[in-house]
This record gives structure tokens, C-alpha cells and sequence, in this order.
């Protein structure tokens, strides 16, 4: 039996205009985004639709816009192609809410807000640090976490082979591409971010979300949901709260995560939200593996079609 995981984007894949065309085109779509905007008290859709790019780029809007249109591609799909079924979910960073909230563990409105209030947190630890990361090309990991130990930032992201991004103080990110260039990477760049995501200078989230976290209703999920933490299915109760927790100031180990569901035997991945920068990742891991991906109604087609067949 073919095993398929669903794959939620994280922050960064936000692109103004997305989802439009779907909430043009489907009920199901509309009564989502109108569903976010009464859970939310603000009209999320029209951030997401119009803009301005400087708006949803804030992660107290980025966060929930992605967790949303993440959430009707997966509605959508369900309803063009009902005999889907899937085993496993997984999400970067924020979009391991998502992931959460497919697998049945927490309520659409539930996750929702728990991604909004987590952004305003976080924008907060940004606002009171001065955070930067950067990406670093063509190094491994043991070679990047020593560039790392030798300038003091962290390793933020391990997304695939090859690409791995850092964070850290902002004024030591020349000094860490320079380092990494030093050592062999092809390439070194600081990225655009609005702080030190998954580092300790986020530390200052944390226990506002602890305690976000124990005011939502959970359920066991009902297929295994993958930790960014552990790389690794969640445990659950307490310890997967706790994981959610940590994974603010934790690298995102996003490789290992895929090669433990490829270990599993999974052979279909289906990206579900903007961009398709988790497919590309896949891609780095595992060529043979079947991507698919939901980000619009041309590829929700294409995707429904695929699944169908036997």
C-alpha cells in the first residue's frame, strides 16, 4: 500500500494574493476565510488577498494567513478528491500546527488562534532582540554547526542536503558567512527576517506559549504527526505541548523528519499552502519519491487527478 504524509509550509512561504483564486472559485474556500475572520475579529482573507506585502509579511499575520490557506488546500482537496487518505502529517515550523490540526489534534479555530498568538510572541522576542539568520549552500551539517560554535550563532534550519539556514545575532551574520565561505560553502547569505528565529534570542516566547497552549482543547491525533524537535513522531499529552514549546528556540531538523517517513515507507508527499519550497526540500532528500503539491486551483486539479488514479 502506497503511505502518503501531508507537508505544511512555514513562515516565509507567504506571497500576496494567495488563495484568491481559490476563495473565487469554491464555497468551501470562501466559508474557511470567513471562518478565520470571525475567529479572529479582523479580515484575514483580504490581508492574504490584497496585501499591502509589508502587512502579511508581520508574523502575527504571516502565521495565521499560512496556517489558513494551508487549511482550505487541504479542504479543498478532500472534497475534488474524497478517497484520499493519508497517513502521516508534517509542517515546518508554524505549519507543524497545521499538521496538528489535520491529524484531528486540535480544532481549526483552536489552531488558528494558537499560530496567531504564537506570531504576536514572537514578534515580541524579535522586537526585544536583534536577531538575523542566514543561509548557508553547499556545507554539511557537522561543518556548519562548527562555523557556528566558532562565531556563536545556532544552526536554525536543516532543511535538506545542502541547505541549511543559521541564526543568531544580527551583527554576527557577515562575520558567519564569511566564516561558512571560509569552510567551503558555496554560498553564505544573510536572509531578510524580521529576527533569530529557532535560536535562544526567541527564548522569550516560550512561556507565553506554554501557556497558550494549555488553554486549547487536544485530542490524540489520529494519524502520527512529525516533530521539528525530534524529527520523529510526537508523543502525546504533555510531552507534545512541551515539544511545541521547545521547538521555538530548537533547530527545525526537517531532513530527518522526511528521511524518517521515507524509513517508514512513505512514497507520496503532498505540500499543502503557498509556495512549494517543502517539494523542492523533498526533491534534496529522496528524487524518486512522488510530489505533489496544492497551492491554487491549477494545481489542486492536477493534484485531485493524481490521487484518484489507482
Amino acid at each position: 500500500m502506497n503511505k502518503t504524509a501531508l507537508l505544511f509550509a512555514g513562515q516565509g512561504a507567504q506571497s500576496v494574493g494567495m488563495g484568491k483564486d481559490l476563495a473565487d472559485q469554491f464555497p468551501t474556500a470562501r466559508h474557511w476565510f470567513e471562518r478565520a475572520s470571525q475567529a479572529l475579529g479582523y479580515d484575514l482573507g483580504r490581508i492574504c488577498f490584497e496585501g499591502p506585502e509589508a502587512e502579511l509579511t508581520k508574523t502575527e499575520h504571516a502565521q495565521p494567513a499560512i496556517y489558513l490557506v494551508s487549511w482550505v488546500a487541504l479542504q479543498l482537496l478532500r472534497e475534488k478528491a474524497p478517497t484520499l487518505e493519508f497517513h502521516a502529517t508534517a509542517g515546518l515550523s508554524l505549519g507543524e500546527f497545521t499538521a496538528l490540526a489535520a491529524a484531528g489534534a486540535l480544532s481549526f479555530e483552536g489552531g488558528l488562534r494558537l499560530v496567531r498568538a504564537r506570531g504576536l510572541f514572537m514578534q515580541d522576542a524579535c522586537a526585544a532582540t536583534q536577531g538575523g539568520m542566514a543561509a548557508i549552500i553547499g556545507l554539511d551539517e557537522e561543518k556548519t554547526r562548527q562555523v557556528c560554535e566558532q562565531v556563536g550563532v545556532t544552526l536554525a534550519n536543516l532543511n535538506c542536503p545542502g541547505q541549511i539556514v543559521i541564526s543568531g545575532q544580527a551583527a554576527l551574520m557577515d562575520k558567519a558567512c564569511e566564516a561558512a565561505k571560509a569552510a567551503g560553502a558555496r554560498k553564505a547569505m544573510p536572509l531578510k527576517v524580521a529576527g533569530a528565529y529557532h535560536s535562544p534570542l526567541m527564548a522569550e516566547a516560550q512561556p507565553r506559549l506554554r501557556e497558550a497552549l494549555g488553554l486549547v482543547a487536544w485530542s490524540s491525533p489520529h494519524v502520527p504527526v512529525i516533530s521539528n524537535v525530534t524529527g520523529r513522531s510526537h508523543e502525546g499529552g504533555a510531552a507534545l505541548q512541551g515539544r511545541l514549546v521547545e521547538q521555538v528556540t530548537a533547530p527545525v531538523r526537517w531532513e530527518q523528519s522526511m528521511r524518517f517517513l521515507l524509513d517508514q515507507g512513505f512514497t507520496r508527499f503532498i505540500e499543502l499552502g503557498p509556495g512549494k519550497a517543502l517539494s523542492g526540500f523533498m526533491k534534496r532528500i529522496h528524487d524518486s519519491a512522488e510530489i505533489l503539491n496544492v497551492a491554487d486551483a491549477a494545481s489542486l486539479d492536477a493534484t485531485a487527478r493524481a490521487v484518484a488514479t489507482p
